[in-house]
Formats: C-alpha cells, sequence, structure tokens
C-alpha cells in the first residue's frame, strides 16, 4: 500500500452552491499549501476548478491527526457552516492513483472527455512543485497523471465532438466557414450561453465579434471582458449585412428576426452564405428563414441531435481509455515497488559486505600483502556472484503483485536480519 491519500469534493457529491465556495485561486493555493506543507504533509498538491476540489497528500504519518481535513479545507475559505462531511470522498493508496488517472483522461468530468481539466492539473501541480511541496510520489504521480490524459487525446477519439450547445454552435460555424478569422459574428444575448458560445469562436480566431443585448450594459461588460463591439439591441435586422454567423440566446416570447429581415439582409450581402443558430426556447427566428438560399438555420434539436451522436461516440471510446488508465497503473505500481526493493538490495549487499570485511580484517595477520589483495578480490567474486541471482529476481519481480512483492522483501529481511542491528563477531 502507499501512504498516499485523495480528499475531494465535486459535481457528484455537492450542488454547485457549496462547490463553488470551495474554489481555490492561485493565491489562495499558495498560502494553503505553504501553510500545511510543513506541518501535516510529507507532500501536497491542491487541485481546484469549477466542477471539483482534491487535494493530494502524502502524510507525515499514517494520516494527519487532529482536525478533520474537509474541515481543514473549509476553515482556509471561511465556509464552515455550509459543508458536510458527506460532500467529500476519501481515498487512499492505489484507489487515489487511479481516481487522478481518470480525472486527467477526463471520464470523471461532468462533460465526458473535458479537453480543459489536463490543463488545470498541469498548473495545480505547476504550482505545488514552485513552492516545493511535492516530492518524489507526488511528482512521479503528476507526471504521470499528465502522460495519460496526451495518450488519451492521441490515442483516442474522447475528447472529438462538440457535446454542449456553445461549443456545437462553433462547430456548425466552423463547418460552413474553413478560415473563422476573415468572419464576423452576432451574438445575441449576453447570459451563460452566449458568453460561452463567444469564448469558443475567440477559440476558433474568430475575426470580429458584436455583441446586441436587450440590458446594454451586460453587453459592454462582456466586450470589456473579452473584446468585440456592442450593437445596439433595436437593429438588428439592420446589423446581418454585417453578420456571417448569428448566434441567438435569449428568453423572449417573440421572433426578434423574421423571415423577411433575413431575406432582405442576403439582398445586401450579395447573397453571402449566413449562419444562423437559434439557441432560444422558444425559438428567436423564423425557422421559415432555412427556405432562404445560402441561408443555413438550426435550432436547439439540431444541435441537440449533434450533441446526443457525439455524446455516444465519446462513450464508445471509454473502454480504450480505461485500458489506458489500467495500463498506465500497472506502471506505477512497479515504480512504487521497486522503491522498496531498491533500499533493501543495497542494504543486503551493506550486510554482506560488512561481514566480507570484518572476516578479512580478522584473518588479514595469516596473508602478505599480495596475498590479501588476491583474497579481497577472490571474496568480492564470491559475494557478488551469490547476490547477483536473488538480487536479479527481487528487481524483476516488482512486477509482480505488491503483496507478493511486499511478501518477498519481509522474507528476505527477516531472514538476513536488515532490520535489526546486527553484530558480526
Amino acid at each position: 500500500m502507499i501512504n498516499l491519500f485523495c480528499l475531494g469534493i465535486n459535481h457528484r457529491t455537492a450542488p454547485i452552491e457549496v462547490r463553488e465556495k470551495f474554489s481555490f485561486s492561485n493565491e489562495e493555493l499558495r498560502a494553503f499549501l505553504s501553510s500545511t506543507k510543513g506541518q501535516k504533509f510529507n507532500e501536497v498538491v491542491l487541485v481546484s476548478t469549477c466542477n471539483r476540489t482534491e487535494l493530494y497528500f502524502v502524510p507525515k504519518n499514517e494520516y494527519p491527526n487532529g482536525t478533520p481535513l474537509w474541515q481543514t479545507l473549509a476553515t482556509a475559505k471561511n465556509i464552515s457552516g455550509i459543508v458536510k462531511p458527506e460532500n467529500f470522498y476519501h481515498l487512499s493508496s492505489y484507489n487515489a492513483v487511479k481516481h487522478l488517472l481518470r480525472v486527467a483522461s477526463g471520464i470523471d468530468s461532468m462533460i465526458l472527455g473535458d479537453i480543459q481539466i489536463l490543463g488545470q492539473i498541469k498548473d495545480s501541480f505547476l504550482l505545488a512543485r514552485e513552492i516545493s511541496s511535492t516530492g518524489v510520489i507526488l511528482t512521479r504521480l503528476f507526471n504521470k497523471s499528465l502522460h495519460v490524459g496526451k495518450r488519451v487525446r492521441t490515442e483516442t477519439a474522447l475528447g472529438e465532438g462538440a457535446v454542449s450547445v456553445s461549443y456545437a454552435a462553433t462547430e456548425l460555424a466552423s463547418k460552413i466557414f474553413d478560415d473563422l478569422s476573415k468572419r464576423t459574428a452576432l451574438l445575441i444575448g449576453a447570459g451563460e450561453t452566449g458568453e460561452l458560445t463567444k469564448k469558443h469562436l475567440l477559440e476558433k480566431k474568430l475575426g470580429k465579434l458584436l455583441i446586441a443585448n436587450r440590458t446594454r450594459e451586460r453587453a459592454e461588460e462582456l466586450v470589456g471582458k473579452f473584446g468585440g463591439s456592442v450593437v445596439e439591441f433595436s437593429n438588428l435586422a439592420n446589423e446581418l449585412k454585417n453578420a456571417d454567423i448569428v448566434v441567438s440566446s435569449i428568453n423572449i416570447p417573440t421572433h426578434i428576426l423574421t423571415a423577411s429581415d433575413i431575406k432582405q439582409a442576403m439582398k445586401q450581402r450579395g447573397n453571402r452564405p449566413l449562419v444562423i443558430v437559434d439557441i432560444g426556447v422558444p425559438r428567436n427566428i423564423d425557422p421559415a428563414c432555412n427556405k432562404i438560399d445560402n441561408v443555413f438555420y438550426h435550432d436547439i434539436d439540431a444541435l441537440s441531435h449533434i450533441i446526443d451522436v457525439n455524446l455516444e461516440r465519446r462513450k464508445a471510446e471509454v473502454p480504450k481509455v480505461q485500458q489506458i488508465i489500467l495500463d498506465e497503473l500497472i506502471d506505477f505500481s512497479n515504480w512504487y515497488n521497486s522503491l522498496q526493493v531498491t533500499p533493501t538490495i543495497q542494504q543486503l549487499r551493506e550486510s554482506v559486505e560488512a561481514i566480507r570485511r570484518g572476516e578479512l580484517e580478522k584473518h588479514r595477520h595469516h596473508f602478505s600483502d599480495e596475498q590479501l589483495q588476491e583474497v579481497e578480490l577472490i571474496t568480492n567474486r564470491i559475494v557478488n556472484k551469490i547476490l547477483h541471482q536473488p538480487m536479479v529476481n527481487l528487481k524483476n519481480g516488482t512486477a509482480s503483485s505488491e503483496d507478493e512483492t511486499r511478501h518477498k522483501l519481509h522474507l528476505l529481511r527477516s531472514l538476513f536480519g536488515l532490520d535489526k542491528k546486527v553484530t558480526h563477531e
């Protein structure tokens, strides 16, 4: 067993109003790690994202005594009153290792195949390493998790295809227009969906962004945060001639753009293609516009179908991901077992060498200097040959189960008295 633990809270164990209060900024991460790494932990990394906060640690003893760790986290955020013990999960040894590998792969995320989590894990690890709160075990573990994430991205299709409405809207636009850097998008609505769509479009190197919202202040807030230009909500029909992509996501009972508005805009545009993604329920834009040449109209049902198909494709990739995790878990186990084997081999060699030198010292007066050199050489070779096969077998045996390796080590240490202070007379 590894003296390694994970304490966490995520989207499965706590509602958003609790999880969001456990989100640590970089400054808070540094402060928490700095204040605890020498007191409770030999090694510690804290991963904090919008959907999870997880503490990975190697304790100074078997497990930190005193105040429960979930209370320590709650105290650090000044929110002890709103969280309960059942909001947290506790994992130990290889269960903690496997959990991190699952998180890094994207199969433990709220959105299956989430591609952002790997970067968040990397940032958390680098921050912990920066303030020297990692050691041999967590350094190996987090490097292993990053390796798993990269393997999943390159060897499976888990992260491919849109599985969110905002990303599906962006993918639709990308299929119509190869180069978004030469295109203009008009976002109608500055709510959460609109903001996410805007972020995805900007990640695709969108050329120009226009934002319209019934409350102009909210549109200006988004522009100040991410760039773009605010246009008047009352002037939407006139703005269509400037846009190549229209994404609408507002709650309104009537159509804000009619088929007639769009037909007129197409004349002004010289019939250049126009992509319209209507995420509103009820629909914000007259679906009859889909009959107009070069207008590509998609509503929430069309996006949902795309998402469902992509989600099924991602689910089909999960067995491949699980096999990658199993392979890397075995590799980590072999590495950890080798940490136990190496000190034992070193102690065994030192013990046998001490016996050899002790016997030589007792009998050196029976030999000349020249003879002593010869005896030294011969006894050295004898010791090496006696130890060679056991050491090879012990090293090669790290691929066996942890229990078997531990049994071999215990037997060897017991037979040779390596855990006792032995005096050779």
